[in-house]
């Protein structure tokens, strides 16, 4: 009897491969404009896996295909939509990697605040010499209020990490959380108007793109804090350096940018910029659990008809 086909284009985990390869055939391509498949395999297709972007059109190019694995929280990049027209199960890796990202969130926040990576590189550089000391630091996380610019998983648990820290929180959504306690505001500005920090962990959205522009920097201002550990599709880089230069924002730790892996350089220069390659779910454990998911995501689809964890527009969802 022949193996269920399962499509992978471009590369993915390894691990995603292996527990694939023991009970389906693993048909692997490169991404392209289109998929380079005959009619024969890819009418076979039924299920994918896949890291990163998935277009409408392959799906046109897949008769059979009934569910699509994405590695990762963010699923931006599937075409959800057209996926739901034609029936197609489109399901990510919640939860997981929640620890992960709230974890780096807090380590970048500190990092910023209080200039860490600068006074190690200026320990390594040989400047710590009899007499002398590293500079005070300019910022302190002590008595600083936190707004978070979004309060799903993630937000909720950097909230949580944020606590006993003793800082004031606030946030801003969309819509309120009516059993949570930290003060709500109904609009971003009204947020960065309220807080000295602002934490943005919001998806990419048509309704999040540059929100965080020159008025809500400003609105930070000068011994404000931005940490972004969403994604760079949500904050106006040009603002944003602007703001850097010339004081109107006191610092800024980015694990995420808007044209990855592109990172204005402009930035690179700027002492009161933190910066990392997007690297805050990055642990070997976790990305182990997020592939397990996708593998598990196709297995639960193809042996009980019911993938693990659907996205919110998938047809299975509703």
């Amino acid at each position: 009897m022949s193996r269920i086909a399962i499509l992978v284009p471009g590369k993915i985990h390894e691990r995603v491969l292996a527990t694939l390869k023991d009970r389906f055939e693993v048909v692997a391509v490169e991404k392209s404009e289109t998929l380079e498949l005959d009619a024969e395999t890819a009418n076979r297709i039924r299920g994918a896996a896949v890291s990163g972007a998935f277009a409408g059109r392959w799906m046109d190019q897949l008769p059979s295909l009934e569910v699509i694995a994405s590695f990762g929280v963010g699923y931006d990049a599937v075409d959800v939509k057209h996926a739901a027209e034609k029936g197609i199960v489109v399901t990510n890796t919640p939860d997981v990697l929640n620890d992960e990202v709230a974890d780096t969130a807090i380590g970048l926040l500190l990092n910023t605040v209080r200039e860490l990576p600068r006074a190690e590189n200026w320990l390594r550089e040989g400047h710590w010499t009899p007499g002398s000391a590293y500079p005070l630091s300019r910022f302190s996380l002590k008595g600083r209020h936190v707004g978070l610019y979004g309060l799903g998983r993630i937000g909720q648990e950097i909230a949580r990490r944020l606590e006993p820290f003793k800082v004031k929180i606030s946030y801003h959504t969309r819509t309120i959380h009516p059993d949570i306690t930290y003060d709500y505001h109904r609009t971003l500005k009204g947020l960065a108007e309220a807080v000295d920090t602002l934490i943005a962990i919001v998806p990419k959205t048509p309704h999040t793109h540059k929100t965080i522009d020159a008025e809500i920097l400003s609105a930070l201002g000068p011994d404000g804090i931005l940490i972004n550990v969403g994604r760079g599709w949500t904050v106006d880089e040009a603002a944003l350096v602007s703001a850097l230069k010339s004081g109107a924002l006191g610092a800024a730790g980015l694990d995420v940018f808007y044209d990855e892996p592109v990172v204005p350089a402009e930035l690179f220069s700027l002492p009161n910029a933190v910066l990392l390659p997007h690297v805050a779910s990055a642990s070997i454990p976790t990305r182990n659990a997020m592939a397990d998911l996708v593998a598990g995501n196709l297995i639960e689809w193809f042996e009980k008809g019911r993938p693990l964890t659907p996205v919110s527009e998938t047809p299975s969802a509703r």
